[in-house]
C-alpha cells in the first residue's frame, strides 16, 4: 500500500497561508475604470462599459473580470465600473459616457439580498466583495437600481443584466427578504434583456450582433436570455403559469418550478414563455455544456489575479480566500434542493484541461505572496471534476434533476483518477508544499459503486489519499441533516452513507497515525424537517462524538426546490403537501439543540424535549446530568409550594 508524505504545516505556516499582500500592478494592465484610464489607452469611447455590485478583482473567480477579459481577448474595447454610488449625483454613472454598443449589469458574485442579510433577515455588517470588507457600497438590488439609473441617463443605449441575481430571478420568484412573490426581474428592472447562466458565450454572441447592426429588440433567438417578446410561442415551447395567476394560487407557482428545473437540467431544453403584467417573457434555452477547449479559453485569458490598484492594497475578503486556488470544473450534478449551481452554471459537468489547470497552478506558484500553499484544488463540488455519462446519449435525454438522488445513476462514471493525476502533478512542482481541497467534497460519490472495478478501486485511493495529503487537519462535509425522511427531501444521500464515510476516514487515521478532524455541515428548518427531527440529530451527532461547528439556518434562495416548498408548502415533483419552519419561533425551536452541550441551554432543551414526549433523547443527551436536573427541579418546585404554603 502507498505510504503517503504528510507534509506537516506548522502554525505560523497556516498563519503565512492567509497574508493579505498582494502587489500594486501597472494600470494599465487592468480594464480601465475611469475616464483617465480610458485616455491613458487612447480610447475616446469603449464598445461595452460594465457596472458590477463588486469591487474589481482581475480574476477568472470575478464574473465581471471574465465578461470583460472574453470581450477584450475578441478585440472589444471594455471598461469596468466597480461599486457606482447610487446615492449622490450620480458621476459615477455618468464618468465614461455611453459605449458603443451595451451596458452591462451585475449586482455581483452574490444575490444583494443573501448578500446583505442573515437567515433571519438582519442586516450583515460587512461585504466580503468590498475592499476593506466595508458594508455599504451597493444598494439592495442593485440589478434593479443600476439598470433604472442606467436607463434614465441613457435611454437608447441597450443594457444587459447577468449575474447572479438576474440568473436565478429570470422568471416569476419567492423572495425570503420581502416575503412575497415578485416578477423576474426585468418587470422590475427595465433593462432589454437578461444573460442568465454564465455569460461568456452569451455576452460575446450579443456584442457581435449588436456590433454588426442589429437592434436588440430584434435579437431573439440567442440562447440562455430572456426578455419581454411580441412574438407568439411554438408549438413545442412550454407555456408557465402567469406571474398574476400564481400571485393567486401558490401551488401554481409550484407547478411552474418543476418546468423550469427540468428544462436548465436538459442538454437541449425548450423556449420557456410567462406572461407578466400584460407582456409575454421569452426564456431561450441554456447553451449546451462547455467543450475543454471553450472552458479553458475563459480561464487562460491574462488576468493579474489581484484586484485593481484603485484599492490601495486593502484587503477584499473574497479574494483573500480564493487567491491561491485553482477552480477546475464548472456544474454541479448533485441537485441539491437547496443549491442554485445547477439553476446557474447547469447540470452537466464542463472540465479544464490538465494543462489549462496546471499553467494557472504555476501562475499561483509565482505570485510574491505565494509561500506554498494551495488553498484549493476545486470547484463547485471538488470531487466532479472530468465526471459525467459513460453514454451520452443517455444523457442527452436526460431531465433528472441529480446524477446521485435518489440513487446514483448507473450510466455515470465517477472515475476519480483524472483529479488524481492533477494532484500528483501539483504536488510534484518543487514550489508547492502542500495543496489542500478547501471546496465541497461529495463523499457519497467517492462511495458509489461503479460496474468497474478498476474504478472503485481508483476511488478508494482518492478517499484515502484526500484524507492523508490534502487536508489541513479538518476535512469538512456536508450530510446536512441525519433523518432520512429529511434527507430525501433535500436530495442528500441516507446518514447511514456519512456513517460509513466516518469509520472509512477513522480506520485511514488510524492507519497512517493521523490526528485529522471531521467536520459535519449541517442545516436546521428545511422543509420537512421538524423540531423531533432536530432532537434526534442532537442525540445522534452526540453519540458520534461532535460538538457542532458548521451549522446555519436554511435560506430561501430564489431558484430552489427547497425555496418552492417554503412558499407554497406544497413539492412541485409530487404535489404533496411539505411542512416547513417559517416563524422565528419555530426556527429558533429547531436551530437550539445544534448547541445542546452548552450549559446555558441544558435547561430549555429538556423542558421541551419532555414537551414532545421524548425522554429518551433526555436521556442519551444528558443521562446522570438529567437524573440531577430532575431531582433539583422537582426539589425546586417542592421548595417553591412550600413556601407559597406557608404564605
Amino acid at each position: 500500500m502507498k505510504q503517503f508524505k504528510h507534509k506537516s504545516t506548522s502554525p505560523e505556516q497556516q498563519k503565512n497561508i492567509s497574508l493579505p499582500t498582494f502587489p500594486l500592478m501597472p494600470r494599465e494592465l487592468f480594464l480601465p475604470t475611469s475616464k483617465e484610464e480610458m485616455v491613458k489607452l487612447g480610447w475616446e469611447q469603449a464598445d461595452v462599459i460594465i457596472f458590477s455590485g463588486d469591487a474589481y478583482v482581475d480574476h477568472p473567480s470575478f464574473g465581471a473580470a471574465v465578461i470583460g477579459r472574453v470581450l477584450q481577448a475578441a478585440g472589444y474595447k471594455v471598461a469596468i465600473v466597480p461599486q457606482p454610488n447610487w446615492r449622490d449625483d450620480l458621476r459615477d454613472f455618468k464618468k465614461l459616457g455611453k459605449p458603443r454598443l451595451f451596458f452591462g449589469v451585475s449586482a455581483g458574485a452574490m444575490d444583494s439580498m443573501v448578500n446583505h442579510y442573515t437567515a433571519n433577515r438582519r442586516l450583515r455588517h460587512d461585504d466580503a466583495y468590498t475592499a476593506g470588507g466595508r458594508y455599504g457600497m451597493r444598494p439592495d438590488y442593485p440589478t434593479i437600481v443600476y439598470s433604472k439609473i442606467l436607463k434614465e441617463l441613457f435611454p437608447d443605449t441597450p443594457v444587459i443584466i447577468g449575474g447572479i441575481e438576474a440568473s436565478l430571478r429570470r422568471v416569476s420568484h419567492y423572495d425570503y427578504w420581502g416575503d412575497r412573490l415578485r416578477p423576474s426581474i426585468i418587470a422590475d428592472a427595465p433593462a432589454d434583456m437578461i444573460s442568465y447562466g454564465m455569460g461568456e458565450r452569451t455576452v460575446l454572441e450579443l456584442a457581435h450582433r449588436l456590433d454588426k447592426g442589429e437592434k436588440i429588440e430584434d435579437i431573439t433567438d440567442v440562447p440562455q436570455t430572456a426578455f419581454f417578446s411580441c412574438e407568439t410561442p411554438g408549438e413545442n415551447d412550454i407555456v408557465l403559469h402567469s406571474y398574476e395567476a400564481c400571485l393567486k394560487d401558490k401551488k401554481l407557482q409550484s407547478q411552474n418550478f418543476r418546468h423550469i428545473e427540468e428544462e436548465s437540467n436538459k442538454v437541449s431544453g425548450k423556449i420557456i414563455w410567462q406572461e407578466t403584467n400584460g407582456r409575454r417573457l421569452k426564456i431561450n434555452p441554456m447553451y449546451p455544456p462547455m467543450k475543454q477547449g471553450e472552458i479553458d479559453a475563459s480561464f487562460d485569458l491574462p488576468y493579474t489575479r489581484v484586484p485593481h490598484p484603485r484599492y490601495k492594497g486593502k484587503v477584499i475578503p473574497a479574494y483573500d480566500m480564493i487567491r491561491h486556488s485553482v477552480n477546475m470544473h464548472r456544474g454541479c450534478f448533485g441537485g441539491c434542493a437547496f443549491c442554485t449551481i445547477s439553476a446557474h452554471q447547469g447540470k452537466f459537468i464542463s472540465s479544464r484541461s490538465k494543462e489549462s489547470i496546471m499553467k494557472e497552478v504555476r501562475q499561483v506558484c509565482a505570485m510574491e505572496d505565494f509561500k506554498g500553499y494551495i488553498s484549493d484544488l476545486g470547484g463547485p463540488s471538488a470531487n466532479m471534476y472530468s465526471m459525467g455519462g459513460y453514454d451520452k446519449s443517455i444523457c442527452a435525454k436526460c431531465s433528472r434533476p441529480s446524477c446521485l438522488h435518489p440513487k446514483p445513476c448507473p450510466n455515470l462514471n465517477n472515475d476519480h483518477s483524472p483529479l488524481l493525476d492533477i494532484y500528483k502533478s501539483v504536488d510534484s512542482l518543487p514550489e508547492v508544499k502542500k495543496s489542500f481541497i478547501g471546496s465541497g467534497v461529495r463523499y457519497d460519490l467517492a462511495m458509489a459503486q461503479n460496474k468497474k472495478d478498476s474504478v472503485n478501486s481508483a476511488n478508494k485511493k482518492y478517499m484515502e489519499e484526500l484524507i492523508c495529503a490534502h487536508v489541513s487537519g479538518r476535512l469538512k462535509v456536508a450530510p446536512e441533516h441525519t433523518s432520512d425522511r429529511v434527507l430525501d427531501c433535500m436530495r442528500k444521500p441516507s446518514f447511514s452513507q456519512f456513517r460509513k464515510f466516518k469509520r472509512f476516514f477513522d480506520d485511514v487515521n488510524k492507519k497512517y497515525g493521523l490526528r485529522q478532524q471531521l467536520i459535519p455541515y449541517f442545516i436546521s428548518s428545511h422543509p420537512a424537517c421538524e423540531e423531533v427531527d432536530m432532537a434526534e440529530l442532537a442525540a445522534i451527532t452526540k453519540d458520534l462524538d461532535f460538538h457542532l461547528e458548521q451549522v446555519q439556518d436554511f435560506t430561501p434562495t430564489p431558484m430552489t426546490v427547497a425555496t418552492e416548498i417554503y412558499y407554497s408548502g406544497y413539492h412541485p415533483y409530487t404535489g404533496e403537501k411539505v411542512f416547513t419552519a417559517r416563524t422565528e419561533k419555530e426556527k429558533l425551536a429547531q436551530r437550539q439543540f445544534f448547541f445542546w452541550y452548552k450549559p446555558e441551554a441544558k435547561k430549555e432543551l429538556i423542558n421541551e424535549l419532555r414537551h414532545l414526549h421524548r425522554p429518551d433523547l433526555i436521556d442519551r443527551l444528558y443521562g446522570n446530568d438529567n437524573k440531577n436536573f430532575t431531582k433539583r427541579h422537582i426539589s425546586s418546585k417542592n421548595s417553591k409550594s412550600s413556601k407559597s404554603l406557608r404564605t
